[in-house]
Parts: structure tokens; C-alpha cells; sequence
């Protein structure tokens, strides 16, 4: 990894948590990517918690896509195998491109950390109008993993050789990414 002197650009970055029991109060992988995405000098766009849900997930997630000003999709809860677990399956359609490495490498990350169990984790990954979005479990430490270990060098727009900031940010019409 290489990180360029020059300075960050901050993006604008929505959280969804996908959850049949989490509220506000109770919301730590939530909490948690928020913190992370604030710590590395982004902007919180807008959070939301809705129901597992294809339909729940796809509006809030639909809106954010259609919002010049949201760049990133950080998306946690819903991606295991259970009936309630549709978060890969409501996201996939909205994709223009996967982003194929993302569920590979967060697995490989994963299996460090718990073992042969990261095989029950469909992680997604995906670009939709130039918003990029992340989909992870919804357990805190799956949430860091998946930050600290790729998403975040990732929105980092001095991580080199590549990245996603000047991907998400070409269609913004904030002036300070012109």
C-alpha cells in the first residue's frame, strides 16, 4: 500500500443498517462504521435502519444511488443464509458492476479472525451510478474488518495505485471535487 502525501479528499458517506431488532439505540455496527468513516476524515451523508427487507433495502439504498451528493454505500447486516438474510440478493440488481474482490478479500481477511464460519458471510460489493457500496455482516468486528482492512484504504483518495474517490466524486456537484 502507498498513501500519497497530497491531501484527503473527504466523501460523503451513507450507513444502512439492515435488521429485524436493531434500533437507533441499539445499532453498534452502525455506530461503529460511523465512527470509522468520521475518524478517517469522511462525512456522513445520512443513516437509516430498515427491516430485512429486498424492498426496505432497495428504496433506501436506490435513493442514496440516486443522490449526486452520497459517494459511498456502507451497508451492514443481512448477508448470511438464513430466509431473513436478503441484503446480497436486493443489491444485486442495482449494480452496474460488482466488485468481485471485495467478498473475496473480506473473507480471506475474515477467515483469520473466525475460522471456517466466513464461508456463511455473502459479502457484496457493487458501483451504481457512480456510488459505490459496500454490503458486510452485522457484527461490530466483521464491520472493522471489513474497514480496516479494504474499505477504507479504498475511500482513501491517496491510497495508491488505486481507489474509488475519484470515481465516486466525478459526478458530484460539490465544487471542492471539480
Amino acid at each position: 500500500m502507498t498513501i500519497t502525501s497530497s491531501p484527503q479528499k473527504p466523501i460523503n458517506i451513507a450507513v444502512l443498517t439492515v435488521s429485524d431488532t436493531r434500533t437507533v439505540a441499539t445499532d453498534k455496527s452502525g455506530a461503529t462504521l460511523i465512527a470509522l468513516l468520521q475518524e478517517a476524515g469522511h462525512r456522513l451523508a445520512q443513516h437509516a435502519i430498515v427491516k430485512d427487507d429486498v424492498y426496505q433495502i432497495r428504496a433506501a439504498v436506490s435513493s442514496w444511488i440516486a443522490d449526486t451528493n452520497v459517494h459511498a454505500v456502507l451497508v451492514t447486516g443481512g448477508t448470511g443464509f438464513t430466509a431473513r438474510d436478503t441484503t446480497p440478493d436486493a443489491l444485486l440488481p442495482l449494480f452496474d458492476q460488482v466488485i468481485e474482490g471485495f467478498g473475496e478479500l473480506f473473507r480471506s481477511l475474515s477467515y483469520a479472525e473466525i475460522g471456517t464460519s466466513t464461508i456463511q458471510s455473502r459479502t457484496v460489493a457493487g458501483v451504481a451510478n457512480r456510488t459505490v457500496i459496500f454490503s458486510m455482516p452485522g457484527s461490530t468486528g466483521a464491520c472493522k474488518t471489513a474497514w480496516n482492512g479494504i474499505i477504507g484504504e479504498q475511500l482513501d483518495s491517496r491510497h495508491k495505485p488505486c481507489n474509488f474517490v475519484e470515481m465516486v466524486t466525478f459526478h458530484s456537484s460539490n465544487p471542492d471535487f471539480l
